[in-house]
C-alpha cells in the first residue's frame, strides 16, 4: 500500500509487496465487529481504503485508522441500506462492498426438527442482509461505472451438506447463485461480483462459546476439543484457516488488479474439499 506522499508502506497481507490500488477507495464491510469481518476491515484499511464498517457492536472498531464504525442491526430490513448511505454521506462514493455478516445455528435434531421459522432466520441472516446491501450499493456503483462486490459464502453451500447446517447451507447456496447471476448482469457495466467460501475458520463461530464445536460436543457427549480435532483431521493442511487468510483473499478480489475476475466462488479451506 501507499502511505502519505505516495510512499510505499508495509501491508498487513502476508508476504505482500503488490500495490492493490485501493488507496482512498471507499469500502463497506458488513458484520465487521469480529472474526472474518474485523480481519477484512483491517486488511482493507491497511491497503489505504476508507472503510465504513457495520456491526451491532463497534467496540473493536473504535479508533482504527481509516475506519468509520457504524452501529446498527443489519438483520433489520433497512439496516444494510442505512450502512451504504452512511458511506455515501461520509465519502460521496462507494467502490467496494463486502457482504460478510452471517450466522449459523447447528441443527442437532435434523431436518424434520428444523422449522420454517428457522429456515427464515437463516435466510434473513445469511442471504437477505447481503441482498439488501447489494441492492443499495448497485445504484452508486452504476452511476460511477465501477465497483467490486465480494460475498462471504461457505463450503456448506455445496460440499456434503448435512442436516446440522441444512438451513445455513441453503442460504449460502443462495448467496453463491445470486452472486453469479449479478456478475453476468452487471459485468458489462463495470461491476464485478465474486464469492469467497471458507471452510472451518478459527473464529467464535466454530470455536467460541455456543460455537459449532461446543454444540456438537454437547449433542454427542464428547468434549469440544475432540470435535475440533476430528474436524481438523479432515483438512489437508491440518489446521483451520485464519480470519486474516480469508481477509487477504477478499482484499485481492476487491482490488482492480483482478479487474477481469467476476462470477467466481473461491474456496479457502486448507484442502478440505477434495473434488470440485
Amino acid at each position: 500500500m501507499r502511505g502519505p506522499g505516495g510512499r510505499r508502506v508495509k501491508s498487513c497481507l502476508p508476504d505482500h509487496d503488490v500495490d492493490l490500488e485501493l488507496q482512498d477507495k471507499v469500502a463497506v464491510v458488513t458484520g465487521a465487529g469480529k472474526g472474518i469481518g474485523l480481519a477484512i476491515t483491517k486488511a482493507l484499511a491497511s491497503e489505504g481504503a476508507r472503510v465504513v464498517a457495520g456491526s451491532r457492536s463497534t467496540e473493536t472498531l473504535d479508533g482504527l485508522d481509516r475506519v468509520t464504525p457504524v452501529a446498527l442491526d443489519l438483520a433489520e430490513p433497512d439496516g444494510p441500506a442505512r450502512l451504504v448511505q452512511a458511506a455515501l454521506d461520509a465519502h460521496g462514493r462507494l467502490d467496494v462492498l463486502v457482504n460478510n455478516v452471517g450466522a449459523v445455528r447447528i441443527r442437532v435434531d435434523g431436518f424434520l426438527a428444523t422449522s420454517d421459522e428457522e429456515f427464515e432466520w437463516a435466510l434473513r441472516m445469511n442471504f437477505f442482509t447481503g441482498l439488501r446491501a447489494t441492492r443499495a450499493a448497485l445504484g452508486p456503483m452504476l452511476d460511477q461505472g465501477s465497483g467490486s462486490i465480494v460475498n462471504v459464502a461457505s463450503v456448506n453451500s455445496f460440499f456434503q451438506p448435512d442436516a446440522a447446517t441444512i438451513d445455513y447451507g441453503a442460504a449460502k447456496a443462495a448467496v453463491v447463485n445470486l452472486s453469479q447471476s449479478l456478475a453476468q448482469e452487471f459485468g458489462p457495466k463495470g461491476i464485478r461480483v465474486n464469492c469467497v467460501s471458507p471452510g472451518q475458520v478459527g473464529t467464535d463461530l466454530w470455536l467460541g462459546e455456543h460455537g459449532v464445536a461446543e454444540t456438537f460436543a454437547k449433542a454427542t457427549g464428547v468434549d469440544a476439543e475432540t470435535v475440533r480435532e476430528g474436524a481438523t483431521a479432515a483438512i489437508a493442511t491440518g489446521r483451520f484457516t485464519t480470519p486474516e487468510e480469508v481477509a487477504a483473499l477478499v482484499t485481492m478480489l476487491a482490488s482492480d488488479r483482478l479487474a477481469n475476475v467476476t462470477g467466481i466462488n473461491y474456496v479457502i479451506d486448507g484442502g478440505l474439499v477434495k473434488t470440485t
